[in-house]
């Protein structure tokens, strides 16, 4: 069972009019933490505040919230933190409470054994039929409403298959369900752009300071073809290589090698 706290208090319940829980009105940050530690913290905190900003949300001391991630995560030498944060309980209707009490709830988990075979020899990808719809108010954001991902999941049970690929109405390349995706084509490092959908992972953005050059730009899903090399980033998993998508063999290349120690060296 997760360790959860709820507005400062242990306990695994809230109101049944919650907003989160009748529009998904709200944000949530999955941390990955390493013996009581959050290497991308402040990242995390960053784009929760701008998600904040966006939804009209009162940000969260982000103190108070280190001080209830490291109570729940005691005792736990690898975990992943969730912190969800919504606008708390209202009348019935769309309409935003004017005075909103937000509520929120910390919890722990026992982070996902590690996969060394995944991050020394890559996974395999998929195509996913599901498309992400176009709405720049909420994109690069990690609001609550996440149907589209969960529609995209649901798609395949393979357990070869670690992650599905998602594309938006026009066919561009966004990301994986739950990582970003960066190609590595004739030396350059290259990642989508998130202006219209998707979610700007804290992975990605750490991959982004640490490789200054890197393009953020449309990708055309016929381009990860012609790539030497092709990983994704997650704030909880790491960098992982792709070795097959669509029929196309990868390489593990030095980049995403580079990136790899990158992670290590971060602390995780």
């Amino acid at each position: 069972m997760p360790r959860v706290l709820v507005d400062g208090q242990s306990r695994d319940q809230v109101s049944v009019l919650d907003r989160g829980l009748g529009y998904g009105d709200g944000l949530f940050e999955t941390i990955r933490f390493v013996e009581g530690k959050a290497p991308l913290w402040p990242r995390h905190m960053e784009r929760l505040v701008e998600g904040c900003r966006r939804l009209g949300l009162p940000a969260p001391n982000p103190a108070v919230l280190l001080s209830e991630a490291c109570a729940v995560v005691q005792q736990l030498a690898q975990a992943v933190v969730r912190i969800t944060l919504t606008r708390g309980a209202g009348a019935r209707g769309y309409k935003p409470p004017t005075g909103p009490q937000p509520t929120r709830i910390v919890a722990a988990f026992e982070a996902p054994p590690p996969d060394p075979v995944a991050q020394a020899d890559g996974i395999r990808l998929r195509l996913c039929a599901t498309r992400l719809a176009s709405q720049p108010l909420l994109a690069g954001i990690k609001h609550l409403n996440r149907l589209e991902q969960v529609l995209a999941r649901a798609e395949w049970d393979d357990p070869a298959i670690t992650e599905g690929l998602l594309c938006d109405a026009g066919g561009l390349v966004i990301s994986a369900t739950a990582a970003n995706l960066f190609v590595v084509a004739g030396g350059v490092l290259a990642t989508p752009r998130l202006d219209y959908c998707g979610v700007a992972g804290v992975a990605r953005a750490q991959v982004l300071a640490f490789c200054p050059h890197a393009q953020v730009r449309e990708m055309p899903l016929a381009e990860l073809r012609r790539a030497n090399e092709l990983f994704l980033s997650s704030s909880v998993r790491g960098i992982l290589p792709v070795r097959e998508f669509g029929g196309h063999d990868y390489v593990v290349g030095p980049l995403t090698r580079a990136l790899q120690a990158h992670w290590r060296a971060l602390g995780f």
